[in-house]
C-alpha cells in the first residue's frame, strides 16, 4: 500500500509540475511594479514591500492568495542612514546572502558585526541563469508571496518571553545613502531588516546570552564529535524547537543556527542555541488549488494556521531532523512535557498581543487580530505537539559517542525496557557519566549505539528483550564488547556490527555479530559533518 501511495504521489507531483509550467507559459509575465515610495518626512517614508506580487483572482485561485495583500500594503517605515544607525555609524564590508535573501554585512566602530537582510526575496538565483527569467523563474519569484514580509519583526518579543535567544531585527528603509560606498547601486532605496550578526564576541548582547564566543554550527558539531567536554544544552534546544513549531517555522537546517558558548569551572563547554533567519515563520502556502496539492506531497510546506495538524508534525520538522535526533537523544517524555507546559505559560495572550503591537499600524490593522487568534490557538496545542514530537523521535534512537574512549553500559531494569548509560573512560579516576536514558518497548523500535573513535567498551549486562532492536557499532579504535556470562533464555534482537579492525568480542550466541563497513553518513569521524550537511 505504501509503495502505491508513494508512486501515486510522484505521478501526481509530475502532473502538477506540468500543469503549473503550462499555466506559467500561458500567463503573461508580471510587469515590474514601482516601489511607490512616499516620503512623509526627513525620517519616515511610506512604502510597500512588494506590490509586484498582486495578481488576478484567477491566478490567486490556482496559486494562492498567500500574503499578497500584505506585500502590496504601504507601511510607514523609518529612514536610516548608516552613519547614524548605531553610535559611531556602520561601515559595509561584504555582500552575501542565500539564494533568496540579499545581505550586506556591516561593522561598527568597535568591530561588532551587523547585517542588512532584504525584506523582498528572490529564489530564482538558485536556478541556472538561463531559467531565471523564464516560466520556472517567474513561478519561483511569484511564490515569494508565501512569506510574511513582516513576520521576523515580531519574533524577538515572543522569543524573549519564551526564554529563547534571538536576533533583534529593525525594520528600516535605506535610501540612496552615500555610506553604502561600492554597494550603493545594489542596496539603495529598499526595505531591510537591520540586526546584529550572531558571531564572535557578543558579551554586550543580552539576547545572545552575553556570550563571549558565539560559534557556527560547523564548529560546534566538529567539537561535539571530538570530545564529550563539549555539549549542547538539550533542554534549551528543545525549547527553541517547540518555539519554531509554534511559529510554523519549518526551515530550521543547521545553518539557521548559531551557538552561544559558556565555559564551566572544569573547562567543559556548553552551547546554547541562537535561532536566526525567521523568513519562513508564519508560512502561508496551501490556499491555492495547485499549492494545496503540492503541500500534500511536500508535507513540510505547511500553512501557519490556528491549529497545528498532529499528523503533520513530522513534516514540519523534517529539515531539522538530523539535529533533533542528535541533540535530543537523552531527553525523556517528561522533559518534553515540562518544557511545553512552561512555554504555554510564558507565551500568554497578553505577551502575544504586546508582540503584535510592534508591527507598523498598517500591518496590524490588516492582519493583527487574525495572528492573535492563530497564535493563541497554536499555544493551546503545545503540550500535544510536544508529545507527538517526542513519540516521533523515540521510534528510532541513535546514541553517539565521541572520538574519545567511552564505555556504553546496557541494562534491563524491567521487562520490555532498556537502560543505556554512556561514560567517558578515565585511567586515574572513576569514569564520568555523559548521559543516560531508559527506553520502553512500544515507544522505541530501534536503538543504535555508535562508538566513533577511541578504544570503547560496550557492556551488555543483560540482553534486551525482542521488543527493541539494539545495534552496537564499533567505529574506529580497538573496542571491547562484553556480553552477560549467564545463559540467556530470553529472545533478543541484539546485533554487534564489527568493522573488523581488531575488536575483542565476548558475547553469547544469542547476540548476532555482523561484519560491516560504515556508510558515508554513519556515525564515524568522516560521516559526522556529512550527516549534518555541514561538509
Amino acid at each position: 500500500m505504501s509503495f502505491f501511495i508513494l508512486n501515486s504521489r510522484s505521478r501526481i507531483a509530475s502532473g502538477i509540475c506540468t500543469a503549473l509550467l503550462c499555466h506559467a507559459c500561458s500567463a503573461p509575465a508580471a510587469p515590474p511594479a514601482p516601489r511607490q515610495v512616499r516620503v512623509l518626512s526627513d525620517s519616515t517614508v511610506q512604502v510597500a514591500a512588494g506590490p509586484q506580487y498582486e495578481r488576478s483572482g484567477i491566478h490567486n485561485f490556482f496559486w494562492g492568495r498567500h500574503y499578497r495583500e500584505l506585500w502590496a500594503l504601504p507601511v510607514t517605515v523609518p529612514i536610516v542612514q548608516l552613519r547614524t544607525a548605531v553610535p559611531g555609524g556602520l561601515t559595509p564590508v561584504q555582500e552575501g546572502g542565500s539564494f533568496q535573501t540579499k545581505n550586506l554585512r556591516l561593522v561598527d566602530r568597535n568591530g561588532v558585526q551587523y547585517v542588512l537582510r532584504s525584506v523582498d526575496k528572490d529564489a530564482t538565483k538558485a536556478l541556472p541563469e538561463g531559467l531565471q527569467a523564464g516560466p520556472i523563474g517567474r513561478l519561483m519569484k511569484d511564490q515569494t508571496s508565501v512569506i510574511n514580509p513582516y513576520g521576523a519583526y515580531i519574533v524577538p518579543r515572543l522569543a524573549q518571553a519564551a526564554g529563547v535567544y534571538h536576533t533583534n531585527p529593525r525594520l528600516i528603509y535605506l535610501a540612496d545613502d552615500p555610506g553604502l560606498g561600492e554597494f550603493r547601486k545594489s542596496f539603495a532605496n529598499a526595505l531591510y531588516l537591520l540586526e546584529e550578526r550572531p558571531e564572535g564576541d557578543q558579551r554586550l548582547v543580552a539576547s545572545f546570552g552575553n556570550s563571549t564566543r558565539v560559534e557556527s554550527s560547523r564548529k560546534v558539531f566538529t567539537n561535539l564529535l571530538a570530545n564529550p567536554r563539549f555539549s549542547v544544552d538539550a533542554r534549551r534546544y528543545l525549547r527553541a524547537r517547540l518555539f519554531d513549531m509554534w511559529l510554523g517555522d519549518w526551515s530550521r537546517r543547521e545553518d539557521q543556527w548559531r551557538w552561544a558558548s559558556f565555559e564551566a569551572l572544569g573547562g567543559d563547554i556548553s552551547y546554547r542555541p541562537i535561532p536566526r533567519d525567521r523568513d519562513h515563520a508564519f508560512f502561508k502556502f496551501n490556499d491555492g488549488f495547485f499549492t494545496h496539492i503540492i503541500g500534500w506531497v511536500k508535507s513540510n510546506y505547511q500553512t501557519f494556521d490556528e491549529r497545528i495538524r498532529l499528523s503533520d508534525v513530522e513534516g514540519l520538522n523534517r529539515a531539522a531532523r538530523p539535529m533533533d535526533k542528535s541533540l535530543l537523544a537523552y531527553l525523556s517524555r517528561e522533559d518534553f512535557r515540562q518544557i511545553a507546559d512552561s512555554l504555554q505559560q510564558q507565551l500568554s495572550p497578553a505577551v502575544i498581543k504586546e508582540a503584535l503591537a510592534v508591527w507598523p499600524r498598517e500591518v496590524y490593522g490588516l492582519v493583527g487580530p487574525e495572528f492573535e487568534q492563530k497564535l493563541n490557538g497554536r499555544r493551546a496545542q503545545l503540550p500535544a505537539v510536544a508529545d507527538k514530537f517526542y513519540a516521533l523521535l523515540a521510534r528510532n534512537v541513535e546514541l553517539p559517542g565521541t572520538d574519545q574512549p567511552e564505555r556504553f553500559v546496557v541494562e534491563v531494569p524491567a521487562p520490555q525496557q532498556v537502560r543505556v548509560r554512556v561514560y567517558l573512560r578515565h585511567t586515574a579516576r572513576p569514569d564520568s557519566l555523559i548521559g543516560q536514558r531508559t527506553f520502553q518497548a512500544g515507544e522505541t523500535s530501534t536503538l543504535k549505539l555508535f562508538g566513533l573513535g577511541g578504544n570503547d567498551i560496550f557492556e551488555l549486562r543483560a540482553l534486551p528483550a525482542a521488543g527493541i532492536s539494539v545495534g552496537l557499532y564499533d567505529g574506529a579504535g580497538q573496542d571491547v564488547v562484553l556480553g552477560p556470562v549467564s545463559p540467556v533464555a530470553t529472545p533478543t534482537r541484539t546485533t554487534v556490527f564489527d568493522s573488523g579492525d581488531g575488536n575483542s568480542l565476548t558475547v553469547p550466541r544469542a547476540v548476532k555479530v555482523e561484519k560491516y563497513s560504515p556508510a558515508a553518513s554513519e556515525f564515524d569521524g568522516a560521516g559526522w559533518l556529512l550527516r549534518h550537511r555541514l561538509y
